[in-house]
């Protein structure tokens, strides 16, 4: 809760008008309590996981021609009530481990100094966290993620997630309720080691949960934005990891594609795309020679 009653203590208080953003927080936050805006996460998280998917769970259903084409694992096909009945076993989930998590995690949350008040971080503040935010659950990840590729690991926990070897994008938090704890530890690390505001903590939550849905959407669509991004592993290079399954220790990048490199885990994958590009050069240039031939007839 702001320790200010109105506009002009703010104002006093910060030594020049507040911002239109700063305004508009005041307003919104100024009765509420840290714990309540907190707690907006659970609502974030619920629409994001309810929503973000479905475009393309509609592209999956209906199958247009145009897009169609983009499917990672053309063979491989869903019908509405297996994606429905991942998306029940997410929710079931979501309102028994996700929820609750939220709900009692906020003690370490004001611990590690996330805070409230004004004034607020300028957009390059928040977007050099979030930068940081992501490479350090990325790194982490990464660990963690081929901890769980482990006998022990894998069979006790991670299988789960693995009954998609074709994944959706509502399968992206469909897990056993132990890998959602462990999983959570590489994401509260990065606010836990550079602490910002809570406005910053909620688009972390969101972004990486979007960024996890994209990965798990089985569409690899040319024109996507996240194409700029450096490094980005993006949903064809999870989506191998998905395909070889099991025990495998191919790809286990959650967000870039470096850490994979580094250490040799995707050697698979890479060996793969290169002999599937050659392919098609060699496809193509039979049929470009065909047609030379037809002129000459």
């Amino acid at each position: 809760m702001l320790p200010y009653h109105s506009l002009p203590e703010a104002q006093a208080a910060l030594g020049r008008n507040l911002t239109f953003a700063e305004t508009l927080w005041f307003n919104y936050s100024a009765t509420k309590s840290d714990y309540f805006l907190y707690c907006h996460n659970i609502l974030f998280l619920f629409l994001i996981f309810s929503v973000v998917p479905l475009p393309m769970i509609f592209l999956e259903v209906k199958r247009f021609g145009g897009l169609d084409k983009y499917k990672i694992q053309p063979k491989v096909r869903l019908s509405f009530l297996e994606m429905f009945r991942c998306y029940k076993e997410v929710m079931r989930l979501f309102f028994l481990v996700v929820g609750p998590l939220q709900l009692v995690s906020y003690p370490a949350v004001k611990m590690i100094g996330v805070r409230t008040g004004l004034p607020l971080p300028s957009g390059w503040e928040i977007f050099a966290q979030l930068v940081v935010y992501f490479l350090i659950e990325d790194f982490t990840n990464y660990w963690f993620h081929r901890l769980l590729h482990g006998k022990w690991g894998y069979e006790k926990i991670h299988r789960v997630h693995h009954e998609y070897s074709a994944p959706i994008g509502f399968a992206a938090p469909y897990a056993h309720w132990a890998e959602i704890l462990i999983l959570g530890i590489p994401s509260f690390l990065g606010p836990a080691m550079i602490p910002g505001h809570m406005i910053t903590l909620w688009l972390w939550i969101a972004l990486r949960q979007i960024e996890a849905i994209d990965t798990h959407s089985g569409y690899d669509i040319p024109w996507s934005p996240t194409k700029y991004i450096p490094f980005y592993a993006g949903a064809e290079h999870h989506d191998y990891h998905h395909y070889v399954g099991g025990q495998s220790q191919s790809n286990f990048a959650s967000v870039f594609t470096y850490c994979d490199y580094i250490y040799g885990t995707d050697k698979g994958y890479r060996y793969r795309k290169n002999m599937i590009r050659k392919l098609k050069e060699t496809k193509n240039g039979v049929e470009q020679n065909g047609r030379e031939d037809e002129k000459y007839e």
